[in-house]
């Protein structure tokens, strides 16, 4: 089984890929989804109280996601707290994805069919993280930075500044490039993309 990660900084792409693939049949897992799940953990809600204690991070008996990441993209210390706690878990939880599929193609190979070859971990903060080493090999998905700027605006209704300040926190697309095994451009249409994704599917 080949273990790829889908990367790519923030408003790249990255989840209409995912979804492609998956439109394809291919297992996805994605990283931000675990961690959206992880804060509708009693037990992680209170380990982020407690760490974030004084901070406004409450909505109607909730962490809400939007207070939270108003508070870590301006500050560094703070995001490297929350992320001491989520990174960790969400590790794990990468790792029982894949010890699934695992258990999974074996089963399917005792039955005499043919188990997952390829599966994905769609995840942001690949290099950030250092999770590179769960990986055979590592997608980036690249878009130049004024459109992704744009898109983040307009997705997210973030003033210019916050927008530049989201941005800013990720390592440079370039730096990354120079760290994966395939760049996938996405700068102009859909179908270009979709094109983009089959060609390194069929490398794969």
């Amino acid at each position: 089984m080949l273990k790829v990660a889908i990367t790519g900084n923030i408003a790249s792409g990255k989840s209409t890929v995912e979804d492609f693939l998956k439109t394809k049949g291919f297992e996805v897992l994605d990283s931000d989804a675990v961690a959206h799940d992880l804060l509708e953990n009693d037990w992680v809600k209170k380990q982020i109280i407690d760490e974030f204690f004084g901070y406004d991070i409450l909505e109607n008996e909730k962490i809400s996601r939007r207070k939270l990441a108003k508070i870590v993209f301006g500050d560094e210390v703070t995001r490297k707290r929350l992320e001491s706690i989520l990174h960790p878990m969400i590790k794990n939880k990468i790792g029982r994805f894949f010890r699934r599929i695992d258990e999974e193609n074996l089963d399917k190979k005792n039955d005499g069919k043919e188990g997952e070859k390829i599966v994905f971990v769609s995840i942001p903060l690949l290099f950030e993280a250092k999770f590179e080493d769960l990986f055979d090999r590592i997608i980036l998905v690249y878009a130049n930075d004024d459109l992704r700027l744009k898109r983040l605006i307009d997705r997210n209704s973030l003033t210019l500044e916050q927008a530049i300040n989201r941005l800013k926190i990720q390592m440079s697309q370039d730096e990354k490039k120079a760290l994966t095994d395939y760049v996938i451009y996405n700068n102009t249409t859909l179908d270009d993309l979709y094109k983009s994704v089959n060609k390194v599917l069929e490398s794969l």
